[in-house]
């Protein structure tokens, strides 16, 4: 997994890159797939902003947040980031042997 992590009109702090490479763990431990990570945090006047890209496998999830607080915003930014990863990971895992089952029923000549 490749992980970017960079600022728009602010620094970042080997803390700030440590906490969220310590709740990116989280994201791995629900899904083993994700291919790349784009995080950006940015300052808008008094609103910190979180931003995060993760390029799964079949999909692109963007996520974003605001809050006063820049660790606020992460976290809810990675809230809502496990959310969606958990909803991607049911959705591929639903029906995971329909190619099977098409596969079979078109080799049948009675079909």
């Amino acid at each position: 997994m490749n992980v970017q992590v960079s600022g728009h009109h602010v620094e970042i702090t080997a803390s700030m890159r440590g906490y969220v490479l310590a709740k990116l763990e989280r994201v791995q431990r629900h899904f083993d797939n994700v291919i790349d990570v784009n995080v950006i945090l940015s300052v808008e006047k008094l609103r910190q902003k979180a931003e995060i890209n993760v390029h799964v496998s079949g999909r692109d999830i963007h996520v974003e947040s605001s809050e006063e607080d820049m660790y606020a915003a992460i976290d809810l930014m990675m809230d809502k980031l496990d959310r969606q990863i958990i909803k991607h990971k049911d959705k591929v895992f639903a029906h995971p042997h329909d190619a099977m089952k098409r596969q079979q029923a078109g080799d049948d000549p009675a079909g």
